[in-house]
This record gives structure tokens, sequence and C-alpha cells, in this order.
């Protein structure tokens, strides 16, 4: 049986995924394995949120969305990374 992972774990991982340079939403789409529509949806409450920004790329002809994780972003992932890394700690305290 597989586990289902939580809202704050795919933000999380789709937060991590831009951060690591993924810009495309079909990238984003396919590294935090999550489908189109709920894709979108996070993606656009992360740039609501403030927590990603949106730009357009001008590479090829065609113009496409293309996301980036501003500092807000980097700070959330800094503080649920710190915060995990407590709750390890006190894991293995509790164990010994």
């Amino acid at each position: 049986m597989t586990l289902r992972r939580s809202r704050l774990n795919i933000v999380l991982s789709v937060l991590s995924t831009v951060r690591d340079g993924a810009e495309k939403p079909t990238r984003i789409m396919y590294a935090t394995n999550l489908s189109w529509k709920p894709t979108k949806r996070i993606l656009a409450s992360l740039v609501e949120q403030g927590l990603l920004s949106e730009f357009v790329g001008t590479e090829s002809k065609r113009s496409r969305k293309r996301y980036s994780i501003t500092e807000k972003g980097l700070s959330v992932i800094d503080y649920f990374k710190k915060a995990q890394g407590l709750f390890e700690i006190d894991v293995v305290l509790a164990l010994d």
C-alpha cells in the first residue's frame, strides 16, 4: 500500500524542483509526479503567495510560462528542512 503525500509535501517538492532548475510547467509536473490540473493549481497558488515568480520565456517563437523561486520560497524550504531535522532528532532520542 502506498502512502498519500500531504499538500505540504507536494508544495515543498514543487518548490525544491523549481529551485533545482526546472522552469517549465511540464518539467515541474514530471519531476514532482503530479498530473496536469493539480500542477497548474499549485503553481498558481504558489505565485499568488509570492513563493514563485512567473515569467514568459522567449527562447523559441512560442512564448510560454516559466517559473523561478523567490527569496520567500527559499525561506520556506529552509524553514521546513530545519523543522524536519529537529523532528528526526526527537525521534532518534525517543527510540534510545
